[in-house]
């Protein structure tokens, strides 16, 4: 049994905090960043041409998170409180406080993340699906360190054990007992996490061995296929984000995070065939 109870501040300066969220997102987007640029130089692809691509990935990934968690988890709220989904504020008894973008949902920010690639290769003339490929490599390590961010948070906590196994976050307050918990849980961020660094090490594997399929889509379908795949399963773990989906659950065995899930994997499976049948030629036109 793990007594899980840091702080959330990783760094205090005076009245200035470093959250571990934010540092883990920052370290998942600055690990992506330096591997996206060395596939880049690799194949030969202009430096002006890399330039504004973190840009485009920041902006598609957080508005699409962000935009995901407030119209596909709480639409109720957010559609009558419109700035609350723009603003990292919220109003609390009629007054504004800064609270940060409490709610980020992960198909929305790769929804997004999707979008904002399809308009960043209008810009810089490349091929669409190469350009995923480059990015899918990456991006599972970025969703691990996500993950952590969430282990750092108490968030997204996994179902009790029923054992003396698990974390116990007793950061988190229980509500039938009127106490902080004391009841270990399966640690599904933690799980997650593992599970995207693995999937990014295989990803690495297999790009040294056949690089040459970069454009074919095979990595954007393993990329895909794997994260929901196993975002599918690990939900079983976990304790559902928003109570209505208690009843979603109890009526067709899924609850909301799965069933978006769906699509993606069933893209990423299209992709990931696609790429294992078909090889992709290395040659690009990067003029």
């Amino acid at each position: 049994m793990v007594i899980w109870n840091p702080s959330e501040v990783a760094l205090s300066l005076g009245a200035f905090e470093i959250r571990w969220y934010s540092l883990m997102w920052c370290a998942g987007l600055a690990a992506a960043y330096y591997i996206v640029y060395a596939l880049y130089k690799r194949q030969q692809i202009p430096q002006e041409k890399f330039e504004p691509l973190f840009l485009y990935c920041f902006l598609g990934i957080l508005i699409g998170a962000r935009l995901g968690h407030c119209l596909l988890y709480e639409p109720a709220y957010f559609l009558s409180h419109p700035l609350e989904m723009i603003l990292p504020m919220r109003e609390v008894d009629g007054e504004w406080k800064f609270t940060g973008y409490a709610g980020l949902a992960s198909h929305g920010g790769t929804a997004g993340l999707m979008f904002a690639l399809w308009l960043y290769v209008r810009k810089a003339k490349l091929p669409l699906m190469h350009v995923l490929d480059n990015i899918a490599i990456a991006t599972p390590i970025t969703a691990g360190f996500i993950r952590l961010g969430n282990l750092m948070n108490s968030e997204i906590v996994g179902k009790y054990t029923g054992t003396d196994w698990g974390f116990v976050f007793a950061h988190n307050w229980d509500a039938v007992n009127r106490c902080h918990e004391t009841m270990p849980r399966h640690p599904a961020q933690l799980y997650e996490a593992i599970a995207y660094f693995l999937f990014f090490i295989v990803g690495l594997v297999i790009y040294r061995k056949y690089s040459q399929r970069v454009g074919s889509g095979l990595y954007f379908g393993w990329c895909l296929f794997s994260i929901f795949t196993f975002r599918l399963f690990v939900e079983y773990f976990k304790e559902v984000q928003e109570p209505w989906e208690q009843t979603m659950r109890a009526m067709i065995g899924l609850d909301q995070g799965q069933l978006l899930s769906l699509p993606f994997i069933a893209i990423g499976g299209y992709y990931l065939w696609k790429g294992i049948k078909h090889k992709a030629a290395t040659n690009i036109n990067t003029k």
